[in-house]
């Protein structure tokens, strides 16, 4: 098993990568609050606060935390739901 990168090491590779997103999201979010109307109140900005917050916290599945809050859960019956055919054998 590979031993993982120093998180020095990984913080030297990544930290422009990270700077820009950063910078995207903020650029983001002032257009929205530079924007007509309100968004107060929308599920989609809620979750995207919510993301922003889970960033914050300690650990090391801040990813699957988002993954899950921006996902569906599963459904079983997910092909008759979308009306497509049934998976053959």
């Amino acid at each position: 098993m590979p031993t993982p990168m120093a998180a020095e090491a990984v913080l030297n590779r990544e930290f422009l990568e990270i700077r820009a997103k950063l910078l995207e999201i903020a650029a983001s979010l002032d257009r929205i609050d530079r924007g007509g109307g309100s968004v107060e109140g929308d599920s989609r900005m809620d979750l995207i606060l919510e993301g922003l917050s889970l960033l914050r916290e300690d650990g090391v599945a801040r990813a699957e935390a988002i993954q899950l809050l921006f996902s569906r859960q599963y459904d079983e019956n997910w092909r008759e739901q979308y009306k497509l055919a049934p998976r053959k054998a």
